[in-house]
């Protein structure tokens, strides 16, 4: 499947709930068109360009998707016809290695383990009957990366573009117990505002996610500069040159004048912070050391503050309602003039006692997190608001409250009507469950022989495909095995001098 480099085509970025109108900003400031947001995902047109800038330049997005087959599907059997008719030899090869994410939100399909099962053999299928052997099944690091969405009866399969998650920068080394997500760091960071032009502090840094992308931001150095490599590049159409020169431009780059300040209590937090600020090359732009909250008795010049406290599973109640009052009462008395912006879990920022100029949902993993931003005066609230102050932020970028309803309309690849065959395309005559023929190269039906109920009757394929017992047996036989992922440190670039690895 050849795209070339000028040719406009439909893709998918995903993020996280509550980032859309960040990643939107940023998606049109590369040049995407029809940009909309949808939730935890944003959908726009580009070119092979965009699609490279999109990976290499977005802080914000998880993944880039390409949709590359589209239909309706109702029932497990369907689902395996449609998806053996497409040709994926345009898109896969035999001698690479393949693996599938699946997503569902169906009434019809409700284990995406079991949807993942069907679409492989549906694929491993169409190479054995085409070419008499099949790609290997990769379950990390895979040459290509499907992804399945079901949505009620609509199936999208798309091509990862970006193979491992765009959070994974490349930079980290080491990390703190339950590290804030790079991507979810960026995109709190853009929702406050905060571009460089001022001071940036984090008193509880930990292993220093915040001070690393607020670096980046500051500069304004592309995250996927510390990346070894996408998934694209192991795409036919993968133009190396075109990459090159968005690898190598660092004409958007520019000077630093101010000072990023991470503290933390721990002292083992500040020296994971300092080896992966050192891995990022970000030293001169960070100033670390070890510091409790309590410990602030004078802030840096005006700037903007952003942490992400503990949210209490290691410490204890009386700990934690003296960590955020302390927290509150240095915010007001130390850090006069500031934004703080404070993501924390529960009533937890209750406890702060100040009045919040923004509260804002997020979710930090499986956590349903609040973002508040205080605005930091002298005095009482009543004596600001007498005296005509606010402490409204009418700026704010939050997503669209729309977002998801603009939703593009779903069309099917290949339209077809009950009866007809699809365009160009024949659908194969499904085969009869039996012995194997003699030459035939397939593999035999795995479930010819189906449980029987009461009456001595024969449960049919889709009932049997949708109860209970065979998801069970899938997710207790089949479950795959995922190794210890092992992040190294890979610096691979053209900046301050750096010298591009080639493996």
């Amino acid at each position: 499947m050849h795209t070339t480099m000028s040719e406009i085509f439909e893709m998918v970025a995903k993020t996280f709930q509550g980032l859309e109108g960040v990643l939107s900003d940023e998606l049109q400031a590369l040049g995407a068109q029809d940009v909309t947001q949808g939730k935890r995902m944003v959908s726009f047109k580009g070119s092979l360009e965009t699609m490279y800038k999109a990976n290499f330049c977005c802080r914000t997005a998880l993944r880039i998707l390409k949709p590359i087959y589209k239909f309706r599907s109702t029932d497990a059997d369907d689902l395996y016809e449609q998806v053996r008719q497409f040709e994926w030899d345009t898109v896969l090869s035999t001698d690479k290695t393949f693996s599938i994410d699946t997503t569902v939100f169906s009434d019809v399909f409700r284990h995406s383990r079991f949807v993942t099962y069907r679409v492989k053999d549906a694929i491993v299928d169409y190479f054995q009957e085409k070419e008499g052997k099949r790609p290997s099944i990769r379950v990390s690091a895979a040459d290509f990366v499907l992804n399945v969405h079901i949505s009620g009866d609509e199936v999208t399969i798309s091509l990862d573009s970006s193979g491992a998650p765009l959070y994974k920068r490349g930079w980290r080394v080491a990390q703190t117990e339950a590290p804030i997500n790079e991507v979810l760091a960026a995109g709190i960071i853009k929702l406050s505002g905060w571009d460089g032009q001022s001071n940036f502090v984090d008193p509880m840094c930990g292993s220093g996610t915040f001070l690393i992308e607020a670096a980046m931001i500051a500069a304004n150095i592309n995250p996927g500069v510390y990346r070894k490599e996408f998934a694209f590049q192991n795409w036919s159409d993968y133009d190396a040159d075109l990459f090159d020169a968005i690898y190598n431009d660092d004409s958007q780059e520019r000077e630093f004048n101010h000072k990023i300040y991470g503290c933390d209590v721990a002292v083992q937090a500040v020296a994971i912070a300092e080896a992966n600020i050192k891995s990022a090359g970000l030293s001169k732009m960070i100033e670390l050391q070890q510091r409790s909250i309590a410990d602030w008795e004078e802030a840096p010049e005006k700037g903007v503050l952003i942490t992400n406290p503990p949210y209490g599973e290691r410490l204890k109640y009386q700990d934690i309602n003296e960590l955020y009052a302390t927290l509150g009462n240095k915010l007001k008395f130390v850090f006069k003039g500031y934004d703080a912006w404070v993501i924390s879990y529960g009533e937890l920022t209750d406890l702060i006692g100040l009045r919040a100029s923004v509260n804002y949902p997020l979710l930090n993993g499986d956590l349903e997190c609040e973002l508040r931003e205080y605005k930091i005066f002298d005095g009482t609230y009543k004596e600001m608001k007498a005296e005509g102050g606010s402490i409204r932020n009418e700026g704010f970028r939050a997503a669209d409250k729309d977002r998801g309803q603009r939703r593009p309309r779903f069309e099917e690849t290949f339209k077809k009507r009950d009866g007809e065959k699809a365009e160009g395309k024949e659908r194969r005559p499904r085969r009869a469950a039996g012995p194997r023929r003699e030459g035939d190269q397939r593999p035999p039906r795995r479930f010819a022989d189906r449980p029987r109920r009461e009456g001595d009757e024969r449960m049919s394929r889709n009932d049997y495909f949708h109860s209970t017992k065979h998801a069970q047996t899938v997710v207790r036989h089949q479950e795959p095995t995922l190794g210890k992922e092992n992040e190294r440190p890979i610096i691979r670039g053209r900046r301050n001098g750096w010298k591009r690895r080639e493996e």
